[in-house]
């Protein structure tokens, strides 16, 4: 994997920023982006002297936003080669009655618009190239529901399907579509869906081997890997810690 332009989302932490850390050669120009601009200067900072890196605050939400970014990219970054549509959170674990409507809006506004506008933004140029390849980070979430999963779930379920109905409007193309489902990782992820709570977050992981974000981007790195020919379609991990449950049964008390 050298001499490519990679455009990766979500890049100040976790999966993103272990994605462009696996990305980073001298061969290879990164398009970083994400809303927090400090964890990504320090990033792109650490990546100087790798590769050529260009760094753009970006809120995926935005639509206009987006559009701007891409179109604004200087010539020399706009034949991006792979899209890694990774920004994306959880927010709250509290069931569908009691949630918070704004935690709904934003995980539907950012895990569904926004991959849905980096991706209609990004794709114009691979098809005219007839080459490329999207990687959408979903979750085993959008496959396998847990209580209060709700609209995370939901949302994670789009982006599984939107991968798959992607794949058969390119149909004839040599542009590959890849979708990858994920299971326990620790990342900053569950403190992000916590709110900043340390302790509830550190919960999730206790007395387990998580997957990590280095797990996914050699994900990553096997999937875009493959021969031109060969397209991954949905690949779903987890830690040896973890596996599916037996159906959830409700008993009266008597």
């Amino acid at each position: 994997m050298s001499g490519k332009t990679i455009f990766i989302t979500g890049a100040s932490a976790g999966f993103g920023a272990a994605c462009a850390r696996m990305f980073a050669s001298e061969d290879n120009k990164l398009i970083l982006t994400a809303r927090r601009i400090d964890p990504l200067l320090k990033l792109q900072e650490e990546l100087s002297g790798r590769c050529e890196v260009q760094m753009i605050p970006l809120d995926v939400r935005d639509r206009e936003a987006v559009q701007g970014a891409i179109e604004g990219l200087p010539e020399r970054f706009r034949s991006i080669d792979i899209l890694v549509n990774n920004a994306g959170l959880a927010l709250g674990l509290e069931p569908a009655h009691r949630v918070d409507l704004d935690d709904w809006d934003t995980m539907v506004d950012t895990n569904i618009k926004g991959l849905m506008y980096c991706t209609r933004f990004v794709l114009p140029g691979m098809v005219a190239r007839n080459s490329g390849h999207i990687i959408n980070i979903s979750s085993t979430a959008g496959a396998w529901p847990y209580p209060g999963g709700n609209v995370y779930g939901g949302t994670k379920a789009f982006v599984t399907q939107f991968s798959q109905n992607l794949r058969c409007d390119l149909l004839g193309t040599r542009v590959r579509v890849s979708c990858i489902q994920p299971g326990m990782a620790e990342t900053e992820f569950s403190k992000v869906r916590f709110k900043g709570n340390e302790e509830a977050a550190a919960g999730v992981y206790q007395g387990t081997e998580p997957l990590t974000a280095e797990d996914i981007a050699e994900t990553v790195r096997w999937i875009v890997s493959q021969p031109p020919h060969v397209n991954v379609n949905t690949l779903e991990l987890m830690s040896i810690d973890q596996a599916w449950g037996p159906f959830a049964i409700h008993r009266e008390q008597k």
